[in-house]
């Protein structure tokens, strides 16, 4: 395989981001099927990567023909994939995972509806991992999907599938969601922009109803600042919160030079490799030169944080084992379940009692990660503890202690932000000796949006994200 696969090519979609091809459809530029039908193509020029799971796209092309797209959707007629572990109607819902039942959805859920009010047509489902419980969209049964920058190495997850759609070009802008990382794990592999919102920004994931703490977000991942600002400012004109204070639309930096709390050593205590250091040290120093105030600070939790999030983590993969049926419908086969997933809950039961403690440490994680705001605006980190690593380093199939221990030392920096339900955003600010994208993550106290796009479009503009066609 050549070491970089894309689909940026001189048709109806050239290079436009979301919100440029928005503008271009709207004067006229090309139509919605035009624009549907180029992105289906570039679909079929990424089949080597494999970032599909259900393909919709003759359903997508129709719409883009009849439907009437509303004046005021910002994102009117541009194409796009949903992750499949969420219900669009006439799309079975897989949750990447042979167990679970094969009919399409009768209706869309909550979420799907905020998702399509920004204008967005949806080409079909992305994959994730098996109901996105690791950091790799890789898979037991069938082809990983693989990092369009290099397809020997992991795309991350457990948004996998969109960020290789739109890293890829097939699409500038595909819905992604986060229980411990899954925004922007993928994006930092991916050289995308991805920001999880405060919990509750936007309308709450369907597989996050009756959880005890609610770990899941909704999102997208971009290629640039504008639009991931554009998307979170029409999804919650769809439905604003009642919760926090209206964001509205964050077009461009602030003047505003913020005091930045660093964070360099990952929970687990291990070092961060060479390529990470010297990345998060080159983000430092543009930071400085920007005229911001960096400063060292403590991780907001202690180390007893993995024990508690991961044992919760197992509860969940327990619950699917134990549940399926219930959460999935009868057709749900246990005996179809991933070794990762099995491992997991096993993990579980020869835990249980600890879950109480682990839901009261989880649900206390939200004053202490507010605390941590009282004297910085902002922390930074790198978004993952090393570098991308290759196709079958997490193996959801190998021997599960050690694929369970490397997850853990991997993807050190983004689940507290889940536990506690801040949002962050991850940066693609740097690349590896290996030509890989390396993601910087930058985090703020609940509701405090704006602060993070603001500052991420200053760093776009000061040194602009690497791109795959050049």
């Amino acid at each position: 395989m050549p070491d970089r696969i894309h689909a940026f090519t001189d048709d109806a979609l050239g290079d436009l981001d979301a919100v440029g091809l928005a503008a271009a459809l709207r004067v006229g530029d090309l139509s919605p099927r035009e624009a549907a039908e180029a992105a289906s193509a570039r679909v079929d020029a990424l089949v080597e990567l494999s970032p599909v799971a259900f393909d919709d796209r003759e359903r997508g092309v129709k719409r883009a023909v009849d439907a009437p797209w509303r004046a005021d959707a910002p994102f009117a007629g541009v194409p796009t994939y949903i992750k499949n572990n969420t219900a669009f109607a006439g799309i079975p819902t897989r949750h990447g995972s042979a167990a679970t039942p094969r009919r399409a959805e009768l209706a869309n859920e909550p979420f799907t509806e905020q998702f399509l009010s920004t204008g967005l047509n949806v080409l079909g489902a992305s994959t994730l991992p098996a109901f996105g419980l690791t950091a790799t969209t890789e898979f037991d049964d069938g082809p990983p999907t693989r990092n369009p920058w290099n397809p020997e190495y992991s795309c991350g997850a457990s948004s996998g599938g969109a960020a290789v759609l739109v890293a890829g070009g097939a699409v500038p802008i595909a819905h992604a969601n986060d229980g411990g990382g899954s925004i922007r794990i993928p994006a930092a592999a991916c050289g995308l922009v991805g920001l999880k919102p405060t919990r509750d920004r936007l309308v709450k994931a369907a597989q996050a109803q009756g959880m005890p703490v609610d770990l899941i977000s909704n999102g997208v991942v971009t290629r640039t600042v504008r639009d991931t600002a554009h998307f979170l400012a029409a999804a919650e004109r769809h439905r604003p919160t009642t919760r926090m204070p209206f964001l509205g639309l964050v077009e461009g930096p602030s003047e505003r030079r913020l005091r930045i709390g660093l964070i360099d050593t990952p929970i687990t205590g291990n070092r961060l490799d060479v390529d990470t250091a010297r990345a998060l040290d080159e983000t430092v120093e543009l930071l400085t030169d920007l005229g911001h105030d960096v400063v060292p600070v403590p991780l907001p939790v202690d180390r007893s944080f993995i024990g508690h999030f991961t044992h919760y983590w197992s509860m969940l993969a327990f619950a699917i084992a134990k549940n399926g049926k219930k959460m999935f419908g009868t057709a749900f086969e246990p005996a179809e379940l991933d070794p990762f997933t099995i491992g997991l809950a096993r993990g579980f039961l020869r835990n249980a009692w600890r879950t109480p403690g682990a839901i009261a440490a989880l649900s206390r994680s939200a004053k202490r990660y507010h605390r941590a705001f009282d004297r910085v605006d902002v922390i930074c980190s790198p978004t993952l503890a090393h570098t991308t690593p290759r196709i079958g380093y997490l193996d959801p199939a190998g021997e599960f202690e050690q694929i369970f221990d490397r997850l853990v030392h991997y993807v050190a920096f983004t689940p507290l932000n889940n536990a506690a339900g801040g949002p962050a955003i991850s940066l693609p600010l740097a690349q590896s000796s290996e030509g890989l994208p390396i993601g910087i993550h930058f985090s703020a106290d609940h509701a405090n949006e704006r602060t993070l796009l603001e500052l991420a479009y200053e760093l776009e503009a000061a040194e602009p994200f690497a791109r795959i066609q050049d």
